[in-house]
């Protein structure tokens, strides 16, 4: 049976490490011990090797262009293994992607599990591959499938301990939005901010919780792709309703715009990096209005929005190089001021 953490939103609508270096080898079929429902493509040396990584997160907003986050990631390998979780795509893909990442600097291998459904998440294989990886990637897709097949799994405990392990990982949209303590799951699809301010608890709002414990991102929700698709308003949705429905009694967002990262080190100092900003939203107290079929009334929801090479320290809560303003939402509509009243830009 599935934990309450893994349906409350749905309410809404009634192996050892081998040491040494391998032989080369280029290896980019699926392994022969993978059972037909997952997928395993490998390329770089068929053996793993054991090294120790430096600890690191790459919050990522998706799109096409995230070398520098990559490379953050693949630095903090050490030349051991990448490790690549996805729910969708091809053998094709899934090579060149391999071969991309691997290009970014040296590295043992760049692997990638492709999960086909739940009960690939048993799988001792599985297992082995994640805890031999001393960097882990949740790329983008569906979200909803991370959910469907990892929480509540062994997938999910192996997850938890590569981060108490201080190994590094990231994710890129939809792997970013299964990276807070709180998530958007999509158990139904994507939701805009008008369909989601004009209805707070609307079938569209499947919130999750509990899947993964970074202490850096505990008490936080995150967004992708986040000016570009007018995320805004949606955010503001998410986080009255887990102020309203008693998850927390503040809680903070992390929104990355498409084409931008933010690269964490372990004392929680951030660097923005890409071609886009990245916002730190924090809200405490219930919204004004929350209810169904209402549109949400929120005010005073702080914000601080960091451009490319600006600097936030996730522990203090405090950026540099970016500007702070407030924002709230009323009749379906976003409104955004600065701290003396007059109005500032949303984004």
């Amino acid at each position: 049976m599935l934990k309450r953490s893994f349906v409350v939103a749905l309410a809404t609508f009634a192996g050892p490490l081998l040491s040494g270096p391998a032989p080369a080898s280029q290896v980019s079929t699926p392994a022969q011990s993978a059972p037909a429902a997952w997928k395993y493509y490998r390329t770089g040396n068929s053996a793993d090797l054991a090294v120790k990584p430096r600890a690191g997160l790459a919050l990522m907003g998706g799109g096409a262009h995230q070398e520098a986050a990559f490379h953050f990631l693949c630095e903090r390998a050490n030349g051991g293994d990448f490790l690549i979780l996805r729910a969708n795509t091809d053998e094709h893909d899934a090579k060149e992607e391999n071969e991309e990442v691997r290009a970014s600097c040296p590295l043992n291998s760049v692997a990638t599990i492709v999960f086909a459904g739940r009960e690939d998440s048993g799988d001792p294989r599985v297992l082995q591959i994640i805890g031999q990886a001393e960097t882990i990637f949740i790329a983008g897709g569906d979200q909803s499938n991370y959910v469907r097949f990892w929480q509540d799994t062994p997938v999910q405990d192996a997850l938890n301990r590569h981060i108490a392990a201080g190994k590094p990982l990231g994710g890129s949209s939809a792997g970013l939005a299964v990276l807070g303590e709180f998530s958007f799951s999509a158990m139904l699809d994507t939701v805009h901010s008008p369909a989601a301010l004009a209805n707070p608890y609307g079938n569209g709002i499947t919130l999750s919780r509990d899947f993964l414990r970074i202490p850096l991102l505990a008490n936080t929700i995150t967004d992708t792709h986040f000016a570009k698709r007018d995320r805004m308003g949606r955010l503001l949705v998410f986080l009255a309703r887990i102020l309203q429905d008693g998850w927390s009694a503040g809680v903070r967002a992390v929104a990355a715009e498409e084409n931008a990262a933010v690269l964490v080190e372990p004392d929680g100092t951030a660097a923005v990096v890409g071609t886009g900003p990245a916002y730190f939203l924090e809200a405490s107290g219930k919204a004004e209005l929350c209810k169904y079929r209402t549109p949400l009334q929120i005010a005073g929801i702080r914000v601080h929005r960091a451009p490319p090479g600006g600097a936030f320290n996730l522990k203090m809560w405090t950026g540099s190089k970016g500007e702070d303003y407030l924002i709230g939402a009323a009749q379906g509509k976003v409104t955004a001021f600065n701290a003396d009243g007059s109005p500032h830009a949303i984004y």
